[in-house]
C-alpha cells in the first residue's frame, strides 16, 4: 500500500509539473507572437518564395507554415531556460499595456529602420576599413 501511494504521489507531481511547463510554454509563444519576434520568421517565406514556381506557392506555403511549430518551440525553449514562468508573465504584462501594444505594433517599422541605419553604418565601416587596410 506505501509503494502504491508512493508511485501515486510521483505520478501527481509529474502530472503537474508537465502541466506547469505546458502553461509555461503556452505563455512564452504567446509572449513571442505578442512581442513581434515571430514576424520575420514568418516574413522568410515570402522571400523563399521568389525562388519556388508560382504554380507552387500555395503548397509551398503550407509546408513552410508546418515547420513554424517546431522552430517556435525550439525558441520557446530558449526563453525557457533564460526566463521564469514568473518572468515571462511579467513581460506578457507589459505587452499587454498601452505602452507594449505600441512596441509590438512599431517591431516591423525599427526593424527596417535599424536595417537602413546598419547598411549606412557597413559604409562608413568600409570607410575605415580601407583606411587600415591601404599600404
Amino acid at each position: 500500500m506505501k509503494k502504491f501511494l508512493t508511485l501515486l504521489v510521483v505520478i501527481a507531481t509529474v502530472q503537474f509539473g508537465f502541466s506547469q511547463d505546458d502553461s509555461f510554454k503556452k505563455d512564452v509563444l504567446r509572449f513571442m507572437e505578442m512581442s513581434g519576434a515571430t514576424a520575420p520568421i514568418k516574413s522568410v517565406s515570402e522571400q523563399i518564395k521568389t525562388m519556388v514556381p508560382e504554380e507552387q506557392h500555395e503548397e509551398f506555403q503550407k509546408d513552410f507554415d508546418a515547420t513554424l511549430p517546431s522552430l517556435f518551440s525550439k525558441i520557446a525553449d530558449a526563453y525557457m531556460e533564460e526566463f521564469t514562468h514568473k518572468d515571462i508573465k511579467q513581460i506578457l504584462a507589459f505587452y499587454e499595456s498601452e505602452v507594449g501594444r505600441k512596441l509590438s505594433d512599431k517591431q516591423a517599422i525599427l526593424y527596417d529602420k535599424a536595417e537602413q541605419a546598419g547598411e549606412h553604418w557597413g559604409l562608413d565601416l568600409q570607410l575605415v576599413m580601407m583606411k587600415y587596410m591601404q599600404e
